[in-house]
């Protein structure tokens, strides 16, 4: 079978509050107006209270299910570092991993530190050192930081979407994205929205080429 016929498979994750599920419609209009298939599941844990949140996105012809095999995605794009570690296992092996600088720690993790003062907080050095032992194509970015820049921390989604457009094997075009998030996102964000998509695909630009998967 080509790989024309084959799906590119992105695992999402992050946690509530981050934009996943607006993330994931934006990618979904983009591929509408490219005419390919597209299928998602979304998981939520308490997604209104910095809970747990993943999505496994499935573009192209021979995606049937909605939910990606264990070792099956192309690319995990994590939103906040620990939560790349907790869904590692669904990228395949020397697969790409783009992870957010910004680190959220679970209640459970600060309550542990107020137990026990002499530990400290899990950080981003030993996540992005886990990842590498599943997949040397790591790309750290400082969505948090580019969102601010563009006017609006509330816009790391885009930054991560400028992030995969910038990525050479995903089946869409950066202007079909852009015009998908002009699209969805309110209004009064626009600008900022694809301010901070242009950043990000610059900024990831420099990694992915890197590791030679960039569009070059």
């Amino acid at each position: 079978m080509g790989r024309e016929a084959m799906s590119f498979d992105i695992f999402i994750c992050g946690v509530g509050g981050q934009g996943l599920v607006l993330l994931t419609n934006v990618l979904g209009r983009a591929c509408l107006k490219s005419g390919l298939k597209a299928i998602t599941g979304e998981m939520y844990g308490l997604s209104q209270r910095s809970g747990s949140v993943s999505v496994h996105m499935r573009i192209g012809g021979d995606a049937y299910s909605p939910l990606i095999p264990t070792g099956g995605a192309d690319a995990l794009v994590a939103l906040e570092a620990i939560e790349a570690l907790r869904h590692i296992e669904f990228l395949k092996k020397g697969g790409l991993a783009l992870v957010n600088k910004r680190v959220i720690h679970p209640p459970v993790e600060t309550a542990q530190l107020i137990r026990d003062r002499n530990r400290k907080y899990f950080g981003l050095d030993e996540v992005v050192s886990r990842i590498r032992k599943w997949t040397e194509r790591v790309a750290v970015i400082d969505a948090f930081g580019i969102a601010r820049e563009a006017g609006n921390p509330n816009v790391e989604n885009a930054v991560f979407l400028g992030c995969l457009s910038a990525l050479k094997g995903l089946p869409l075009d950066p202007d079909k994205v852009k015009e998908s998030i002009a699209e969805a996102v309110p209004k009064g964000t626009v600008e900022q929205n694809l301010k901070a998509f242009e950043a990000g695909m610059a900024k990831a630009s420099e990694a992915l080429c890197r590791h030679g998967v960039c569009r070059g």
